[in-house]
């Protein structure tokens, strides 16, 4: 085999090779792209899902906020006798509180 025949072979072969990257890279970016459309799409399928956790989630924060604070204040208020310093400040600041949301 004489150069020039040699020199084209090994040419044939380096087209093969680039044509074999070529197609891969090609195969590799269309996989990419159907995986990024599954993954939008179990997105759009997991959102509501998340959405409803999270909301379930604050309320019964909120609950157990409001219901301690609540059964606290209560607690106190009946263990405390009812004619003294510390419950008519009590009664005078809950009507205070009152009073400033009506002037809302």
């Amino acid at each position: 085999m004489d150069a020039a025949a040699a020199s084209a072979e090994e040419l044939g072969t380096k087209d093969s090779t680039m044509n074999s990257v070529a197609d891969a890279m090609r195969d590799a970016a269309a996989t990419a792209t159907e995986h990024v459309a599954k993954v939008k799409e179990r997105v759009k399928e997991a959102a509501p899902a998340v959405k409803e956790s999270l909301s379930k989630l604050s309320y019964k924060g909120a609950y157990a906020c409001s219901y301690g604070v609540t059964y606290a204040a209560v607690f106190i208020a009946n263990v405390l006798p009812s004619d003294n310093a510390v419950m008519r400040g009590f009664a005078d600041g809950a009507q205070a509180a009152v009073d400033a949301l009506d002037a809302k």
